[in-house]
């Protein structure tokens, strides 16, 4: 049996918390892996951004891509309530995955 394929949205954030990165990926971590070792010009790479702090599984690619925009289309205060609703202590989550 062919096991379904996972897709994923994510913030990430760098150590002091002050920049929020939202993205989607189809390998939560090999893009974590990515991003904490700058490997993707950009964004990321130039505000340091390396530290997991929210992911969730999505049924699909659309699904996962509109969720992006949604979180995206946020203020911070509610990219916030939703990283302290799943992580209070604002943990690097990419310990888990490894």
């Amino acid at each position: 049996m062919k096991k379904e394929k996972s897709f994923w949205v994510y913030i990430m954030t760098n150590k002091r918390n002050k920049v929020l990165y939202t993205g989607m990926t189809n390998d939560l971590v090999r893009r974590v892996f990515e991003h904490k070792n700058h490997l993707l010009k950009g964004f990321t790479s130039h505000y340091n951004v390396e530290k997991l702090v929210y992911y969730e599984e999505a049924l699909d690619a659309y699904t996962a891509i509109a969720r992006e925009k949604q979180i995206k289309g946020w203020l911070r205060r509610k990219k916030i309530e939703l990283i302290e609703s799943a992580n209070p202590d604002w943990r690097d989550l990419s310990e888990e995955l490894y």
